[in-house]
């Protein structure tokens, strides 16, 4: 199973989101991250990533854990990721395009759930509200149905 990372940058009432333009999740809102490589610290891992699809620098030291999250797909294990979970208050830079995603602010209160993964409706505001999570989720082979999860926070 793959080690994945995932922030949600946040400021005044509004998370950045990134449309992914390619490849895995294309045409879907998400926040920002990807694969660790073998044995990358999941902060430093999440911090790279966002500079790399958003344009701006987060210093790890000023991530908030925000929990984890295993994503299983039936009859496609190659998806199947373990997702460190953080939130960024702080960074220095402007959010800009990049080749992978298409970075836009977007309301704590209205978020674009119909354009993200199903199962976000069921943690993502828990992370938006300051909480930790903990959660598993089962998709079809498509990953666009939700099958069944489980989420816990604190």
């Amino acid at each position: 199973m793959k080690e994945t990372t995932l922030c949600f940058i946040v400021r005044d009432g509004k998370v950045l989101l990134g449309m992914k333009k390619r490849g895995f999740g294309s045409g879907k809102w998400n926040g920002f991250g990807g694969k660790l490589a073998e044995g990358e610290d999941p902060k430093r891992g999440v911090a790279r990533e966002i500079a790399e699809e958003a344009g701006i620098a987060v210093d790890p030291a000023h991530l908030r854990d925000a929990g984890s999250l295993t994503f299983t797909f039936k009859d496609n294990p190659s998806w199947d990721n373990h997702c460190h979970l953080f939130a960024a208050e702080d960074w220095t830079g402007e959010p800009g395009e990049s080749d992978e995603m298409r970075p836009a602010w977007h309301s704590i209160r209205d978020l674009p759930f119909e354009q993200m993964w199903a199962d976000d409706p069921h943690w993502v505001p828990l992370v938006l509200a300051g909480k930790r999570v903990e959660g598993r989720f089962f998709f079809d082979e498509s990953g666009d149905e939700l099958i069944n999860f489980a989420v816990s926070a604190k």
